[in-house]
């Protein structure tokens, strides 16, 4: 058996159905030969947002798998898998190599030396009988343990060389380990004297498919839940106790509830520092569980620790409330609280969510697109700069896995590939992107992918022609320069694609042509909705210092743009 069609066979035993790349990688003939789909984009970094996408929204039980050619491919790809990297996601990329004696020779690209910072591991295949040890090694990583990319570079000089047969592979076991019981017994200890807890809940609840334990938890004790960006959707955001999800831009409730907080309980967090995610305050008591030991105490202290599975963390904390015989607390007072709260901010932008201006609001055409679509059966996710800020505050997101939040890094155009990797993934849901026209000017050219490759997706574009984020901090270059402004006709771009694409400029327009691009989607169209907006700046961020703020001015709600 030839290395390639040992490859596929393997890729085929672990469940891939599909594999995502850019030629020439022999792994994709292989692979359709062994009839595992390959799916041929137009640039590395769209490919491995799309496998990126598999992996999440079948909580890393799919691997998401990329190939590329070796040299520039695999240099172009970079970026893309520093972005799984920095969100925990659990990919496969393959790319090709330089033949094995050039591989250590300068200039030469060896991924093995330039993406071990960026990967969980990265391995060279330079034995072909060693080939389903180095899978093994390759799937035991991204079926076990905190996600992340894992590299198996396959030399260039290598496919015509024979592996061994019968192949000796079998699919990889995943395991799951607890926290220690005695943790256990000290967090619930501190969950049943706080007089305000707060839970902040990460992606680990996604992976783990923790959703039913952490509702539990929830409305067991009472306890208001926020998420990570990352880890928006593992909550129900309808939900009487839920405050929403903590970006860079977030609902007023999540900052009310954790500066009042006396305990934070994160659980499936990294709690990692970044101007992409909600302030956390400092000098409150927490519980940090986690699936990392590494990420304890990294960027936040905590007084008790429970490493290990999300889900089984969980358990583990509720029977632990059983054997206390720990009574269920009523939520009137706290889901009246929140619901105060919310009503107060949401209030002050109401003027924006419903403006009847031109150029439009974003905050109007993602408030119309809530109302419009079925939010149940939809996959939505942002871009990188205003797309997250407008969309992610204001979006409820009601079923899990519903909603792909990122941003410990923000490579713009992200969102096209995550919406195409969500339509394979989940073909009977309604895929969204929503993005601005500088993202499209990264990743546009893979809308082509869309078509060619029949995946109708909902991309929905706000075209200020402008990068408008930059404005106040480049003002001198944009007057003298127009340093921040762009351009484009996007609409006749799509449809010059071979896809349906439709400028919207009238605010009474937003609901048809949202319907009408709903329509296309389900005739198996891909569909881009450019919608000519204002040069918004403002978006809900409010820094810790909101709740002192609110307390001086004797309750009232105090709101920063």
């Amino acid at each position: 058996m030839k290395v390639g069609d040992a490859i596929a066979e393997i890729l085929k035993r672990e469940g891939v159905e599909m594999i995502v790349g850019y030629p020439v990688n022999h792994v994709l003939e292989h692979a359709a030969v062994a009839d595992i789909r390959p799916i041929i984009v137009r640039q590395e970094r769209t490919g491995i947002h799309m496998a990126d996408a598999i992996s999440r929204l079948s909580s890393g039980r799919r691997i998401g798998v990329f190939v590329m050619q070796l040299g520039p491919g695999t240099e172009n790809a970079y970026g893309a898998i520093a972005q799984a990297y920095s969100e925990s996601v659990p990919i496969l990329v393959m790319p090709g190599g330089y033949p094995r004696r050039l591989a250590h020779i300068d200039p030469n690209y060896n991924a093995t030396i330039s993406m071990r910072s960026i990967s969980k591991s990265v391995e060279p295949l330079n034995v072909p009988a060693d080939l389903p040890n180095v899978m093994r090694r390759a799937f035991s990583r991204l079926r076990n343990g905190r996600g992340g990319p894992v590299i198996v570079e396959i030399p260039n000089d290598i496919w015509n060389e024979d592996v061994p047969e019968p192949l000796d592979y079998r699919p990889v076991l995943s395991t799951r380990s607890g926290p220690d019981p005695r943790a256990v017994a000290d967090a619930v200890d501190l969950l049943l004297e706080a007089r305000r807890p707060v839970i902040y809940a990460g992606q680990g609840i996604h992976y783990a498919r923790a959703w039913p334990q952490l509702r539990a938890l929830a409305e067991r004790l009472a306890i208001p839940v926020c998420t990570s960006l990352e880890g928006k959707s593992a909550f129900p955001e309808d939900h009487a106790l839920a405050l929403g999800s903590g970006g860079a831009a977030i609902p007023f409730t999540v900052r009310h509830f954790l500066d009042g907080a006396d305990l934070v309980f994160g659980v499936g967090c990294s709690f990692t520092e970044t101007a992409f995610g909600v302030q956390m305050p400092r000098g409150k008591r927490a519980i940090h569980a986690t699936l990392d030991a590494d990420h304890v105490n990294k960027d936040y202290e905590a007084e008790v620790a429970l490493i290990g599975d999300a889900a089984l963390t969980l358990d583990a904390v509720l029977a632990e409330l059983d054997r206390r015989e720990a009574p269920a607390r009523s939520w009137t007072a706290i889901a009246d609280e929140i619901a105060t709260v919310r009503a107060a901010w949401l209030k002050e932008w109401m003027g924006k969510l419903t403006s009847n201006e031109a150029p439009l609001s974003p905050y109007r055409v993602l408030w119309d697109l809530q109302k419009t679509v079925d939010v149940a059966n939809t996959i939505i996710t942002h871009d990188a700069g205003s797309p997250r800020d407008q969309l992610s505050p204001f979006w409820v997101a009601t079923e899990p896995l519903s909603y792909i939040g990122w941003g410990k890094t923000t490579q713009l155009g992200y969102g096209l590939g995550l919406a195409m990797g969500a339509k394979l993934a989940c073909p009977e849901k309604l895929c969204i992107n929503v993005w601005g026209d500088a993202a499209i000017g990264f990743t546009g050219m893979d809308f082509e992918t869309a078509v060619r490759e029949r995946i109708p997706i909902l991309s929905i574009l706000l075209n200020n022609f402008s990068m408008a984020m930059e404005l106040p901090i480049m003002s001198v270059s944009t007057e003298k320069y127009r340093a921040t402004d762009i351009s484009g006709n996007y609409a006749d771009f799509a449809r010059a694609l071979g896809g349906y694409g439709e400028r919207i400029t009238d605010p009474g327009e937003i609901i048809p042509a949202i319907k009408r691009g709903i329509e296309k989607t389900e005739q198996g169209v891909p569909v881009l909705l450019e919608f000519i907006t204002a040069k918004e700046l403002a978006s809900s961020r409010h820094p810790t210092r909101a709740a002192a703020d609110v307390k001086k001015s004797g309750g009232k709600v105090a709101h920063y743009v």
